[in-house]
């Protein structure tokens, strides 16, 4: 059989399949989540989170060797407080969880890299993102204590905030008041393009932060469109937004390489809780083999255009990688 073009020539052993890979990623893409709980000596497994835990502040030598020992280094911050009220003023105090989360992750390791989420679901006694007026969010009035609580973030010590709330202009308000404080060179990962997804429901049940009356399609994204993130794409730029994330990973990313396409700036996806949870119980019930769902699933992130991936299988990922079974 003459035949001149053979792909194959290229997959014939695991040195040469390395060599010519399309697709690239390193340890350093990772961004590892991680929630804080008030208390002392909690490193309490999360249930709906099989492998994820609550952490208390006082853990947090135990939280950073950990991810170290992995070569990950780069952590979104949860908060879960005590007190919650219809402002979220646990949020935005100095004394609050992921303030002192901050404060000590920075004092024992200066060069872990901190982002922290900036919302209010969690700190709200109502579980949505914002002030509400009657059984809606008000979106201006929303802005304010958005700033406030990234404003707060910033001076506690974090490197980057990551507001997720979905609120119009809130990329602006943050920018606008960072700036005036000083925190010019602070940057901002917008979670631009965040669907009304049923894939969050892990999360919810870890933070404490499912609505207590009807649900956020009012200001997440209707799952259906496309286009519209990119028009929340470009405001979120023109605002001063510094990347650009996608939320959550698998069931859009057709979405994330459209973004990818279309904007210079570095692209982030979330693998959400739903996905890793969905992946875990299928391995528990040895339906799947979890180590390859897991590689195969963050290659799909990375090769439809992601830079950097948010992941609760951030540790084992980046020993995959250093084992060449992802990169």
């Amino acid at each position: 059989m003459n035949l001149t073009k053979r792909p194959r020539r290229l997959r014939g052993n695991a040195s040469i399949r390395s060599m010519v890979r399309e697709t690239r990623v390193s340890p350093e893409s990772l961004i590892y989540p991680v929630f804080f709980v008030e208390g002392e000596g909690i490193q309490k497994e999360i249930p709906s989170l099989p492998g994820q835990y609550h952490w208390s502040v006082d853990k947090v030598p135990t939280l950073v060797e950990l991810c170290k020992s992995h070569g990950v280094s780069r952590l979104l911050l949860f908060g879960i407080p005590d007190h919650k009220d219809d402002h979220a003023s646990a949020a935005y105090d100095e004394n609050g969880i992921i303030q002192k989360a901050v404060r000590a992750i920075k004092a024992y390791d200066p060069e872990l890299y901190v982002i922290t989420d900036v919302c209010m679901c969690e700190y709200t006694d109502h579980g949505h993102c914002g002030i509400l007026c009657g059984h809606e969010v008000d979106n201006d009035k929303t802005l304010e204590y958005l700033a406030k609580i990234s404003l707060s973030h910033v001076v506690a010590g974090a490197d980057m905030v990551a507001p997720s709330d979905m609120m119009d202009g809130r990329i602006g308000a943050i920018r606008r008041l960072l700036d005036e404080h000083g925190y010019v060179n602070t940057p901002i990962m917008s979670y631009a393009a965040k669907y009304a997804s049923a894939f969050y429901g892990p999360f919810r049940d870890a933070a404490g932060s499912a609505p207590s009356f009807g649900d956020r399609k009012g200001y997440q994204m209707d799952p259906h469109n496309v286009k519209e993130a990119l028009k929340e794409c470009d405001l979120d730029v023109e605002e001063g937004a510094d990347i650009l994330m996608v939320k959550p990973a698998l069931p859009y990313l057709d979405v994330l390489t459209k973004v990818a396409d279309r904007y210079d700036l570095p692209i982030c996806a979330y693998a959400v809780s739903g996905e890793y949870a969905m992946v875990k119980a299928a391995a528990a019930a040895g339906l799947v083999d979890e180590y390859r769902i897991m590689c195969e699933s963050a290659i799909s992130v990375y090769r439809a255009g992601a830079d950097m991936l948010i992941t609760y299988y951030a540790l084992e990922l980046a020993d995959a990688m250093r084992k060449g079974d992802i990169g």
